[in-house]
């Protein structure tokens, strides 16, 4: 296989990879899950369908909203319910160079995205006829310098027992511990569930075929480590499943909100819509805590609202770091993301890290593409005798066939040694494309110049042209021409065509592959010249 066929295999590869996830973003929806359903008319499904985008507004007026902030994050919590109604993440800007936090949860009229909790069951204090009105000392809590963890109280009195809803906050942390407190000082035992489920407005952000993102929900069980429910598929099928530990989650485009219950107590997984209200809910219900007379329980949960940072995740909760979702490519992507932290921390810039990490892989992938060339020049050196063969067989495919076999077993060429490097470099380049796509540590990151944002298009293009004229390059470097004036064509459309691909594409990914070509013309004349030597190869005049 020469260089230019190699070419057409790649352009029909990643040209089917692009086609195939716009299927999956358009078409590919998973099984709904319907399995034990929730139960109970008290229930927390029930509430929260009951409750409008205008009554979660309204409960703003009638509570009281206090803020709570560490080193990273800022939040707003109503005091009706208890509720997360807003968020900024303090660590990242909302756009490029912008002086502004950028927003995770929020609780407007046209977008409504909140972390509510609470207390249901016999004796739950969120019912249909309202939701528990916590009083709590003071407006604004911050974690003060030199202090490590912040716990402020939300208090709510009720026949006698006194209910806690704790928020403690810790230095550097996006995990906030959401603990309920029950004193129960009247004389009678009292039963309580409880329960976290994430709100949104109805809303699939898929981004475009170059740079798909997904908004929409996500689970964990004991049976599943991750998957994505999506507002539609919330819309023909309630989540509702019953597991051990497990969490719930919203995901988008470099961020995440779940909620972890108690990882040692049978949860269930449930979603709910309210489409006369265009929202979406996807929660959590715990099981029953029995508070006997004069006694305290405390129940545990965990609100993460922040980017996807893989290492912190997964001290958090099993499994919550594969919110980075990097599809069929993860066991690529992970150590090559590895990789990329590691050189990012020596050289101190991402796009460096980039061109690194692009070396390396061309070294490892060194052995195959000499073997590659040296495969090509071996199969150039036969086109004399194949065209014999060809003479002198005709129309006889099948002797023609097993003669081509005689001749390359007695060569000792292998006429598919010059795919694998091509093979091996598609899953490589895919898992690079969902690393820029998925690790929040990439975006508004800067490389020189003008490419200020790696996981952006390149704002002038210079990238792209630059790409397609290094694989014009190559190509024109191919030591055998092409014989067939179409597709000699549609090979001098290739670096178009590409290039007109990665216009769209993350600038760090186009990097990556205008320094691979780079290397590539490079790796090929150093191969040419030690073939040449040993008379294997001859430059095409």
């Amino acid at each position: 296989m020469d260089s230019r066929r190699s070419l057409l295999v790649i352009a029909l590869l990643f040209i089917s990879f692009l086609v195939y996830q716009q299927w999956q973003l358009d078409y590919h929806t998973p099984k709904p899950v319907v399995t034990e359903q929730v139960n109970s008319t008290s229930d927390v499904p029930t509430i929260s369908a009951s409750t409008s985008t205008a009554d979660i507004i309204t409960s703003q007026q009638r509570g009281r909203v206090v803020t709570l902030e560490n080193d990273v994050f800022r939040l707003q919590v109503d005091t009706l319910g208890g509720d997360v109604i807003h968020s900024e993440l303090l660590n990242y800007d909302a756009e490029l160079d912008s002086d502004t936090p950028f927003t995770l949860l929020t609780n407007k009229p046209n977008h409504v995205y909140i972390a509510q909790s609470g207390l249901v069951g016999k004796d739950g204090i969120d019912t249909k006829a309202g939701r528990a009105n916590y009083q709590v000392e003071g407006d604004n809590f911050v974690l003060a310098d030199g202090q490590n963890e912040l716990s402020v109280p939300l208090v709510f009195e009720k026949d006698g027992v006194i209910y806690r809803k704790v928020f403690v906050l810790k230095r550097g942390a996006y995990d906030v511990g959401v603990n309920f407190e029950i004193d129960n000082q009247s004389d009678k035992t009292i039963e309580v569930e409880p329960y976290g489920q994430l709100r949104h407005t109805l809303v699939e952000d898929t981004g475009n075929v170059a740079m798909p993102t997904y908004t929409g929900g996500a689970y964990s069980s004991s049976e599943t480590n991750y998957k994505k429910y999506s507002f539609d598929d919330m819309q023909k099928a309630n989540l509702a499943i019953s597991t051990k530990a497990g969490w719930i989650a919203v995901l988008q485009h470099y961020f995440v909100s779940a909620w972890i219950p108690n990882q040692d107590a049978d949860n269930q997984l449930y979603s709910l819509t309210d489409k006369a209200n265009n929202l979406a809910s996807i929660g959590y219900r715990g099981p029953t805590t029995i508070v006997p007379a004069g006694t305290t329980e405390t129940i545990k949960s965990a609100l993460w609202t922040g980017p996807k940072l893989q290492d912190k995740m997964e001290t958090v909760a099993n499994h919550l770091d594969l919110t980075v979702d990097y599809g069929w490519a993860w066991f690529i992507a992970k150590p090559l993301f590895m990789l990329l932290t590691f050189i990012q921390s020596i050289v101190h810039n991402w796009g460096l890290a980039i061109i690194g990490v692009t070396l390396v892989v061309k070294a490892l992938l060194y052995p195959l593409t000499k073997a590659q060339y040296t495969s090509m020049a071996k199969m150039r050196m036969l086109q004399p005798k194949l065209q014999e063969m060809r003479e002198r067989f005709g129309e006889d495919r099948q002797r023609m066939s097993q003669e081509m076999m005689k001749l390359y077993k007695e060569e000792k060429v292998n006429p598919l040694g010059g795919c694998l490097p091509i093979l091996l470099q598609m899953p490589i380049f895919i898992a690079l494309y969902w690393t820029f796509l998925e690790a929040v540590e990439l975006r508004h990151a800067p490389f020189f110049g003008w490419i200020q944002d790696l996981s952006a298009q390149d704002p002038y293009y210079i990238l792209p042209i630059l790409m397609g004229a290094s694989m014009f390059l190559l190509q024109k470097m191919s030591p055998t021409p092409v014989a067939d004036p179409t597709q000699q064509k549609v090979m001098n459309f290739m670096p178009v065509l590409f290039t007109g691909f990665f216009l769209f594409f993350p600038s760090g990914l186009v990097l990556y592959w205008l320094v691979s070509n780079l290397i590539t013309i490079a790796q090929q004349q150093l191969i040419y010249r030690g073939l040449e030597k040993k008379g294997l190869h001859s430059r095409h005049k």
